[in-house]
């Protein structure tokens, strides 16, 4: 396959595409630059229990100041993107609903799959461009004897980003570029500073981009409130593993497998979200010895390094951003869904979140936990 000189670097005002864009524009790329807005950070700002102000953090109005002086430093045409329908639609209605059916979600996942590499490479073509470019810690490379394009872990793993790229089709990883794939995160803020980025020093973002403050709670009250929406009564009794009802609570969306703090009863012991029953309003705890997993289901699927699944395989499966891969057998059980087994029961399996399974350094696949 071959390809234009033609790269679109997706721009979010950090260092890191900000670097990726210095870097291909210093290799002899024609570059466009590109943001996509997705999220007016002004819009629920005040709103009750909500931050007046918004501030440092991603793809905030900051940001985008800060991409287009990049591009304009470097001499590159830059474009900003208005895809905050789409977002609204594909990422922030989704986790929205998500929560309120005691589901745990990424946005970053969603936004991933769904919204922001498709627009980008529709954006690229349409700009004349073959390829995407972006800041992700990640690798890809195009392994012949299989036929198909591979998702590898970067060499900082401490800045992995795979769990949240699981969902890359093979034309998606075909058209991409990882830049930043074989460099750590100092030194890629030392090539930043090689190219005379003003932003060479700019901290991460650590939140989610469309909840001021962080507090999804608050975000869910003020979006339904926005929307003339009447918050559901979810309602209902906190109760242990064997039934013994410990209290009430005040809605499922309050909770999340693995929680410890806010749960509103009192124990002489340490207590714990176990599970959430969303058709019986019911918070289920225990200790935290009750927290293990060893068998779970994922769903809707993404193979990459292989085509399918007919049989099972064994892997290292990572059940959210921050967890260790765990050795486990892979089972295929129906359409478009797996059985997990781990070979040492794993912490809080959360519904909503990711299973992304590794082959040491490749990403072999992932779904979402049911």
């Amino acid at each position: 396959m071959t390809f234009n000189n033609i790269v679109a670097v997706a721009m979010s005002g950090g260092v890191d595409s900000s670097t990726v864009a210095a870097m291909l524009r210093g290799e002899g790329y024609e570059l466009i630059g590109l943001t996509l807005q997705l999220w007016n950070q002004r819009r629920l700002a005040g709103h009750e229990g909500m931050p007046e102000q918004v501030q440092g953090r991603c793809c905030s109005i900051d940001d985008v100041y800060d991409a287009r002086r990049v591009a304009e430093a470097i001499g590159i045409p830059y474009y900003l993107v208005n895809e905050q329908e789409r977002f609204e639609a594909d990422v922030v209605r989704p986790f929205v609903s998500e929560y309120l059916a005691g589901r745990t979600p990424i946005p970053c996942s969603l936004c991933n799959n769904h919204l922001k590499f498709d627009q980008l490479l529709l954006r690229a073509r349409q700009f004349g461009a073959d390829r995407i470019a972006t800041g992700h810690y990640a690798r890809n490379e195009y392994d012949p004897e299989r036929g198909r394009w591979i998702l590898k872990r970067p060499a900082d793993r401490s800045k992995d980003q795979t769990y949240f790229l699981f969902g890359l089709t093979q034309e998606q990883l075909s058209r991409t570029l990882f830049p930043l794939g074989g460099y750590t995160k100092p030194e890629v803020r030392e090539l930043a500073a090689q190219h005379s980025l003003a932003l060479a020093t700019k901290p991460d973002s650590q939140e989610i981009c469309f909840i001021p403050g962080g507090d999804y709670k608050q975000f869910i009250d003020a979006y339904l409130d926005e929307q003339g929406e009447a918050m559901p009564d979810t309602s209902g009794e906190m109760v242990t593993a064997n039934g013994e009802v410990m209290g009430r609570h005040a809605g499922i969306h309050n909770f999340t497998v693995g929680q410890r703090k806010g749960l509103g009863v009192n124990s002489t012991n340490p207590l714990y979200v176990l599970r959430i029953d969303s058709a019986a309003h019911r918070v289920v705890v225990g200790g935290g010895d009750e927290l293990a997993t060893r068998k779970f289901r994922a769903r809707d699927l993404n193979w990459i390094a292989i085509p399918e699944l007919t049989g099972e395989i064994r892997a290292e499966v990572k059940i959210r951003h921050r967890h260790e891969p765990a050795a486990a057998v892979i089972r295929a059980a129906g359409a478009d869904e797996v059985e997990i087994e781990f070979d040492v029961p794993q912490r809080a399996v959360t519904p909503g979140q990711s299973a992304v399974f590794y082959d040491g350094d490749e990403v072999v696949g992932g779904g979402w936990i049911s």
